[in-house]
């Protein structure tokens, strides 16, 4: 890693951040569909749904944080391929920086992104009657999960954004990351869905992350959902990581 490494990426980080200061439409078009969301399945689906909780919001909530998330990495890989086309990656190679800062810096700024979106939904699940007596602890821990959760498809989301050849193409992967918490416990029971579903539903890994969450907002015993949650993310992070470092090395060959 060069020494340079750390300040390479906070001068590249600032670049990024700036661009989203000046276009906070990204952030605000993140959060549109999963608030969209929240307002509809509370308001309209939450009476007819029997989850055995007393609270349909705080039930999808953990659903709904993940949801955002994974609709805020599109931009990463968007923000990534138009870096690439616009000839940026290459005046940045001709220059005397480390080169894995540059994609750090576009990390990083998904996660601070990301994370500012996150805080707007809580705000309005909050106005909707979201209520939580978890003490620091528990929250810490629902923010660390979020924080590793967002880093492992944010690197998910850098390998499309270096390979695609449209801007379509580097979005479009998005949109199964989206659907994937409605195959899961997120907005209803899993013993709900028939058999082949109800398998698929109980071992992927949103619904243990979404359990994790949500045990940890109820103040109730996580048992074995949170292990099995960071382990999936870590798994899903080291293994995207690698795939995107070798992506990124062949493309700047």
């Amino acid at each position: 890693m060069s020494k340079h490494f750390f300040g390479d990426t906070a001068v590249l980080l600032g670049r990024s951040l700036r661009h989203i200061t000046r276009s906070p439409d990204t952030i605000i078009t993140t959060v549109i569909m999963p608030i969209a969301m929240l307002l509809l399945f509370v308001y309209v689906f939450g009476g007819a749904i029997r989850t055995g909780s007393d609270s349909y919001v705080n039930y999808m909530l953990p659903g709904i944080l993940l949801i955002t998330v994974a609709s805020g990495i599109a931009y990463t890989a968007y923000r990534l391929f138009m870096d690439i086309k616009g000839g940026i990656f290459e005046r940045f190679q001709s220059m005397p920086t480390s080169r894995s800062s540059v994609l750090w810096a576009h990390v990083l700024t998904s996660l601070v992104a990301n994370l500012v979106s996150l805080v707007v939904v809580m705000l309005v699940a909050l106005l909707m009657g979201f209520r939580s007596g978890a003490g620091v602890l528990a929250w810490l821990s629902v923010v660390g999960i979020l924080i590793l959760f967002t880093l492992a498809l944010t690197w998910i989301a850098v390998i499309p954004g270096l390979s695609a050849t449209t801007l379509e193409g580097a979005s479009a992967f998005s949109y199964p990351l989206i659907f994937l918490p409605f195959l899961s416990s997120a907005f209803v029971p899993t013993d709900t869905m028939p058999g082949p579903l109800r398998v698929f539903a109980e071992n992927q890994p949103v619904t243990s992350i979404v359990n994790a969450i949500r045990d940890l907002f109820a103040q109730q015993p996580v048992g074995n959902d949170i292990w099995i949650a960071l382990a999936w993310c870590a798994g899903i992070l080291i293994v995207a990581y690698g795939f995107a470092m070798n992506t990124y090395r062949r493309k700047i060959s």
